[in-house]
């Protein structure tokens, strides 16, 4: 009996030991120096210091990152002289930064480099969000999502523009039945066609659009005119959510509306006008590195990318309807 007292004891100290570890925080390693994002998340945590980062620290970096995508690659010197800044080692060598941190941010903004630097993050056992796109290609997300199951990685994605008050408002089911929604982005193309069509950019519309609506995502047809790309998607349960993807350059437009069965003050439409821009999502990326609990589940970040492959083959294909299924 006072066997078992003892091993009920030291289970439960263990536990206590462990949430203490995590409330405690650590040290995060960003990998990819050729976005504005790895400064500037790592200005958020290590000098705003908002209360989701308090034990937090980044404290180390792998420079890349893009080879051959000039809008990235001619960002090293800058970003690595601001890391140099804030007293953050960069390592040559990403096997010896995973050693020598907690937690990382997958900064990467050439989604071809993903799949192996995610494959030696969860391998190390390291919990890990990884910054949009998760892929340059559809096949390569199915590949990292199964990975992350082979090797019980806690992981996540998504673009920062989920945490818009609207659409968390819509998901946690607020507004009541959403029957539809409308998005607008700005969805350019890499230049060199390294990436699906909307992978790149076009994300920062169908992730809010799939954040309001759900899973389910059944087919898609795409009307490509004047540099505006129409895409309908139908959802298994009959809704219907559209997406206008700006795809000729220098249109920054955010937008949108939801479609509720009752109103909400007054009207069905409740619109979708702000972008959140980075504190909400570094927010949630710190919460789950204290908890654990990943915010996004990773099939619906596979299907995702399954929605945009099938409005990309649409798109190309004169408009022609494409079901996920479809889609490899």
């Amino acid at each position: 009996m006072t066997k078992k007292i003892f091993a009920v004891a030291a289970t439960a100290l263990v536990a206590a030991l462990a949430s203490d570890c995590r409330a405690a925080g650590g040290r995060i390693g960003i990998i990819g120096l050729d976005t504005s994002h790895s400064t500037k998340f790592a200005d958020i945590v290590n000098v705003q210091k908002p209360d989701a980062a308090k034990g937090f620290e980044v404290t180390a970096a792998y420079k890349w990152g893009s080879k051959d995508i000039f809008s990235s690659t001619n960002r090293y010197p800058k970003y690595i002289e601001h890391m140099n800044k804030l007293g953050i080692k960069i390592y040559d060598d990403l096997d010896e930064m995973l050693k020598n941190v907690d937690f990382i941010l997958l900064e990467t903004n050439d989604g071809r480099e993903h799949l192996w630097q995610a494959e030696k993050v969860f391998k190390a056992g390291k919990p890990c969000f990884i910054d949009k796109p998760v892929a340059a290609s559809c096949s390569d997300a199915a590949k990292i999502v199964a990975l992350g199951k082979k090797y019980n990685a806690k992981w996540f994605s998504t673009s920062g523009l989920r945490y818009g008050e609207t659409m968390q408002k819509a998901r946690r089911g607020e507004y009541g039945k959403v029957i539809g929604a409308s998005m607008c982005s700005p969805s350019h193309f890499e230049e060199g066609g390294t990436h699906s069509d909307y992978y790149w950019y076009g994300i920062h519309g169908f992730e809010p659009l799939l954040t309001i609506m759900g899973t389910g995502v059944e087919r898609v047809r795409t009307v490509r005119e004047n540099g505006v790309d129409i895409v309908t998607g139908v959802w298994k349960d009959g809704r219907i959510g559209t997406m206008r993807a700006l795809t000729a350059g220098g249109l920054y437009i955010y937008g949108g509306y939801v479609i509720v069965e009752k109103p909400v003050s007054g009207s069905n439409f409740v619109p979708i006008s702000s972008n959140p821009g980075y504190g909400p999502l570094v927010d949630e990326i710190l919460k789950f590195f204290t908890t654990g609990a990943v915010p996004v589940d990773n099939d619906e970040t596979l299907e995702l990318f399954k929605f945009m492959e099938a409005a990309a083959i649409s798109a190309r294909e004169g408009g022609r309807e494409v079901k996920l299924s479809e889609v490899k």
